[in-house]
């Protein structure tokens, strides 16, 4: 018999790194670096040459600098034609994997067929110096270049020979040894850390009016007309006017999302709908958005009256009619709201457009991302799998990515990043991908950049000043299930400027307070968010290098919103869960009132007489006795951050044919008897919904029929009730009333029917509109 494979391991783990080299005073490390392991490394910077000799027939030379350590080598950009070129490159070479002990700098002489050897400079390595910042940089100095023998040469060569770490200015700019493999400026580029940030995102308010003296080509007719408004690719139109005449009004708000540099005008054109399917422009109008007004409270902005521009053809020329039509309009740049890029469940930043509406920071969080370990292979090269991995990071307004580590499925990248934070209950995401534009991938078409995995970190679970240093698990759902790509190793430390600021975040509003004066419907806010996220994806993407848009799209949960069965199946339980406590806490009730245990539902009956003796006892009773169990669940709190759940998430057993509708494209592009099973298995699940939602409308209705009259004798009989229950309780105390019901409920089962009571059988009886359905 077979053996199960072990379950693949998921869970968190904290780990204890030598971080910042392990420099400790008190509990802060003195370090820039504090947050990541120290990597030690060889830089030498390359800045010029001087009086270089000729080395061809014309006299000149072409000079390039190699520079070589053991099996690395990196060779600078060549001059044509000079003897005194300046480079100013940087060589990183990872102290680990040195085994040489000598440098060698040889300044080359390119040639078509072999380059030439123009001179040398060799460094014993046991003489380098150490660098750590905050030391200036080290000065470059002037060598005199050797040949082969040792001899010196015509020549001199500028250059700097150190160790240093990667705090080191020099390292993101430097060409590494790692990166060997790569070759060409572009590719360089794609490999190098960088920090990128959102654009600024404004929402545009349209508000149309009314529009003058339109135009229309057939008089004779009354106009159905609406106004199309378009900026950039967001394209909306208003309603068709219901005065149909030439002078039309809608007063209509229109929304759109602006980012800045403003690239695109704002593009009106007001259409008269002349059949089905034709519309005829009776004006148009261009209005750049530079020049609109920004506003900042609920307060409106002017209207304004803005010319429509109409042409006609004549002799095949266009020309534009005068005495142009009119529209009225109020145009705003809505600087008071929170232009919603990102899911609202995860937000980053919550923080209105306008910075003059920003409040002081609470606090900074710093990220060390340290590194990776069990990556799996991504793709294959040479005929064997490698992963060439990057991390990015996103909080706020600021995207940072690492450096690329070629070839590794341990990579170590060590790298320190630093936010400003303006509200705790925000979320930090760290994304790993696998790098697939290397090696001139860019020109063959190039990959998409494929996920590894992404971690998510709500600051708000976080303790302030402690450093967490955890390994988390990168999971990725694939069509065919769950899969544990490797883990990720962070250290996160949240650091609180204000602990009373930082408070006080909690008795506000979680968006700016436009959202509640003027709020938007939830349609518009999914529509916004989907052109947000466009809008941040493509100008990431014109960076350079760029931040791709499966990257950002993966990073900001663009498809979150779609169907998804295993999703519908979390959600569910994840309501039952939050029902658990009250359904337990029923039947713990129902218990008492069956006497399971004598002596508690006699406790319980001595409670429930005191209370109603002494009322104002009540309240007290309820935050005492939530009070004690907070103060109980402390010993249990939790010490780490929360990670990826695939319990929750229900990923590590959903069917294999839920995954792939999840995974199936939008429209669909599976085949049609697929598709008609899934609707079938959708048909059943909304008919259970609906069943369940025909069952809550139907107890709606009993109540409300209590006094409709529908059923005239149980009305009858319910306001003869009603006029006995006011008198007796009028007559009598109300604490003999709570006495005497509470004594009923709690009452022995001897004393107790199988059969249900009086008023439930007659609020079962009562008519609900079920009958009237069709």
């Amino acid at each position: 018999m077979m053996q199960r494979p072990p379950p693949e391991d998921f869970s968190l783990k904290e780990t204890r790194p030598h971080l910042g080299g392990g420099k400790v005073t008190g509990d802060k490390l003195t370090s820039t670096y504090d947050l990541v392991e120290q990597m030690q490394y060889l830089y030498v910077r390359v800045v010029k040459a001087k009086e270089l000799p000729g080395k061809d027939l014309t006299g000149s030379c072409d000079p390039y600098v190699e520079v070589k350590l053991g099996n690395y080598k990196g060779t600078t950009r060549h001059f044509e034609k000079k003897s005194n070129p300046e480079w100013n490159q940087v060589f990183a070479f990872s102290k680990d994997r040195i085994q040489a002990t000598f440098l060698e700098a040889t300044v080359k002489d390119k040639d078509v067929v072999k380059d030439d050897l123009i001179g040398r400079v060799v460094f014993d390595l046991n003489e380098v110096p150490k660098r750590v910042p905050p030391d200036s940089p080290l000065a470059p100095q002037w060598y005199r270049i050797e040949d082969r023998k040792g001899e010196k040469v015509k020549g001199e060569l500028m250059l700097a020979v150190w160790f240093g770490t990667q705090a080191d200015e020099a390292f993101p700019e430097a060409w590494h040894s790692d990166a060997a493999t790569v070759s060409g400026t572009d590719a360089l580029a794609n490999i190098r850390s960088k920090v990128y940030l959102s654009p600024k995102l404004w929402y545009l308010r349209v508000n149309v009016i009314e529009a003058q003296d339109l135009i229309p080509s057939d008089k004779g007719r009354y106009p159905e007309v609406y106004v199309k408004a378009i900026v950039g690719n967001q394209a909306l139109r208003t309603r068709v006017s219901q005065s149909r005449t030439i002078n039309p009004m809608w007063n209509e708000d229109l929304m759109f999302v602006a980012a800045e540099p403003f690239e695109e005008p704002l593009i009106l054109s007001v259409e008269d709908r002349v059949a089905p399917n034709k519309d005829e422009v009776l004006g148009r109008c261009a209005i750049p958005l530079q020049y609109l007004d920004k506003r900042f409270d609920h307060r409106p902005v002017n209207t304004k009256w803005f010319n429509l521009e109409k042409h006609i053809m004549v002799d095949g020329e266009k020309k534009e009619i005068k005495f142009a039509s009119k529209i009225h309009m109020r145009i705003c740049l809505e600087g008071g709201y929170h232009v919603l890029d990102e899911s609202t469940h995860y937000s980053s930043d919550l923080r209105p457009t306008a910075k003059q509406l920003w409040k002081p920071n609470i606090g900074v969080l710093e990220l060390g991302i340290l590194n990776a370990t069990g990556l799996m292979p991504m793709k294959a090269k040479d005929g064997r799998g490698t992963t060439d991995a990057y991390c990015v990071a996103k909080y706020g307004q600021k995207w940072i990515r690492t450096r690329t580590i070629i070839d590794s499925f341990t990579p170590r990248w060590n790298e320190q990043y630093t936010w400003e934070v303006f509200d705790p209950c925000t979320v930090v995401t760290v994304g790993v991908f696998d790098n697939c534009h290397l090696h001139g991938g860019e020109k063959n078409g190039g990959g998409k950049d494929s996920r590894i995995g992404k971690v998510r970190i709500r600051l708000s679970t976080l303790e302030t000043d402690r450093v967490y240093t955890h390994s988390y698990p990168l999971l990725v759902l694939h069509p065919n299930g769950v899969k544990k790509m490797g883990e990720i190793h962070l250290a996160v430390r949240f650091t609180c400027s204000s602990l009373l600021n930082m408070m006080h975040m909690y008795s506000l509003p979680l968006l700016p307070k436009m959202h509640y004066i003027h709020p938007l419907t939830v349609s518009q806010l999914d529509s916004l968010r989907h052109q947000a996220t466009q809008i941040v994806s493509m100008r990431l993407t014109r960076a350079e290098p760029p931040l791709r848009k499966e990257v950002v799209e993966y990073m900001l949960d663009v498809g979150s919103h779609m169907w998804s069965m295993r999703r519908s199946k979390a959600n569910f339980f994840r309501i039952m869960g939050v029902l658990s406590g009250l359904i337990a806490v029923g039947k713990w009730f129902e218990q008492i009132c069956n006497w399971k245990n004598p002596i508690t539902t006699v406790l319980i009956h001595l409670l429930f007489i005191i209370l109603v003796l002494y009322p104002e006892l009540i309240l007290p009773t309820i935050f005492l006795y939530l009070f004690l169990i907070g103060v109980w669940y402390y010993r249990w709190r939790p010490r780490h951050p929360p990670h990826m759940d695939t319990r929750l998430s229900h990923a590590d057993s959903a069917h294999p044919d839920e995954l792939d509708e999840e995974f199936d494209t939008f429209p669909t592009s599976r085949p049609s008897d697929i598709v008609r099973m899934r609707y079938d298995r959708l048909r059943s699940i909304a008919g259970r919904i609906q069943t369940v939602v025909g069952d809550l409308a139907t107890q709606g209705e009993r109540l409300q029929s209590l006094l409709s009259w529908r059923d005239p004798r149980a009305t009858a009989l319910f306001v003869l009730f009603c006029l006995i229950a006011a008198v007796v309780l009028y007559v009598t105390p109300f604490q003999v009333v709570a006495l005497l019901v509470g004594i009923y409920v709690l009452r022995h089962p001897r004393f107790r029917y199988r059969l249900p009571s009086v008023p439930l059988n007659f609020f079962r009886r009562l008519p609900a509109r079920t009958d009237c359905m069709l």
